[in-house]
């Protein structure tokens, strides 16, 4: 199959693939503490955010603070990865960051709530049921209008008020986060990577409904989606968050892009394939729902090219436009597919080799030697490949 040019850009390697308020100080960081053990002090922080937020909430109105900013504060302390919070942690120290770590700490917050905006919205436009492991925002909404016999749609009403529960995330998330840049010597820098990561994400997530509803089903469509939707936001700006904190210089910061562009796509990838054959008693979300509304992913597009390529009508015909949403029979008929052509497989090579780019670009950075395993770490645990640190830059 042809490659084309989109493709050699998959990551900035060039590898081709086929076709709130104040918070108490977290101390000086001089010693070994990881990523790891900066999540447990994120979480202090997002406690007091989150208190601090709903009791505003209550000022302003109670039905407001109980139904809406309730709901988000739930919704944000059931957890999640916090894998932008890690990424972040690893740039400021990757750029150099020691010693007072609050602006790390609260930048780290602000990403947790700003991902709890982006998958309230995510959960209404793919009618998703399940986020964590438990019903998502307006399915809970919907439960609530049909117990309290509320008049009209309960589906109307759960998506709008899903919705401003994501909108109250967000104004949360860039209060924090203008209050820290404010705060910090490096603030214009930190605010100028948060604007340019939220208007990525809206981009992203409006080129996944057009594909969506257009019916595309291009590689280059693909990769465009994925990084703009997941690995910028992902991996890639948390890195540029932390590092600016610490003044990073453009070598450091090229090395940090670089590396985060290849790993946030792996973790895509990764998303992917859970999405199509994952098991929801792991991820926490239903699988069969990408294929299901045939959502444009980088598997669906590559799978596509190995059915014309080998001729596969059957494939074809099952991976190719049709009704916006699918039975199951025919999503089950999509995954064998999938793996028929080879397209799975195809995809657990991208994500190793991506993952692989991904820690020789960080090592550019000239990180020391732990904080390259730490980061190592992360993306094993973000893509879900078995890597080994590695010294050589790319």
């Amino acid at each position: 199959m042809q490659v084309t040019e989109s493709e050699k850009g998959l990551c900035l390697s060039g590898l081709r693939p086929p076709a709130a308020g104040p918070v108490e100080p977290a101390g000086p960081v001089d010693g070994p503490l990881t990523a790891l053990d900066a999540v447990p002090a994120v979480e202090a922080v997002l406690g007091r955010v989150l208190d601090e937020g709903l009791s505003r909430a209550g000022d302003v109105d109670p039905v407001f603070a109980r139904d809406v900013a309730g709901r988000v504060t739930a919704f944000v302390r059931r957890g999640g990865k916090r894998l932008r919070t890690a990424f972040a942690w690893v740039g400021w120290r990757a750029a150099g960051g020691s010693g007072d770590a609050r602006a790390v700490l609260r930048t780290g917050a602000a990403l947790e709530l700003v991902q709890a905006c982006a998958l309230m919205h995510d959960d209404v436009m793919d009618g998703s049921p399940l986020r964590r492991g438990a019903p998502t925002v307006h399915v809970d909404f919907a439960g609530m209008h049909r117990a309290a016999r509320m008049t009209g749609s309960p589906e109307v009403f759960a998506s709008s008020a899903a919705v401003l529960a994501g909108d109250l995330a967000l104004a949360w998330a860039d209060d924090l986060l203008t209050e820290t840049a404010l705060g910090s010597p490096h603030g214009p820098r930190l605010y100028r990577e948060w604007q340019a990561m939220r208007a990525e994400m809206v981009a992203g997530q409006y080129r996944d409904i057009h594909a969506q509803a257009t019916g595309s089903s291009g590689v280059d469509e693909a990769v465009s989606i994925a990084t703009l939707k997941s690995a910028l936001y992902t991996v890639e700006r948390p890195l540029a968050l932390g590092a600016s904190l610490a003044g990073a210089d453009a070598r450091v910061q090229g090395a940090l892009r670089s590396a985060g562009r290849c790993a946030g796509l792996a973790f895509q990838l990764r998303d992917d394939l859970l999405g199509a054959f994952g098991d929801p008693d792991l991820t926490g979300k239903p699988a069969g729902d990408d294929l299901r509304t045939r959502k444009l992913t980088y598997l669906l597009a590559v799978g596509l090219r190995l059915a014309d390529a080998s001729g596969d009508e059957e494939a074809a015909e099952a991976l190719g436009p049709g009704v916006a949403r699918r039975a199951d029979s025919t999503v089950e008929r999509m995954r064998a597919a999938l793996e028929r052509v080879g397209a799975r497989a195809v995809v657990e090579s991208r994500i190793t080799e991506l993952a692989a780019m991904s820690l020789r670009h960080f090592a550019g950075t000239g990180a020391d030697s732990t904080v390259r395993r730490e980061f190592t770490a992360l993306v094993g645990r973000a893509t879900g490949v078995a890597l080994e640190h590695t010294g050589e830059a790319a």
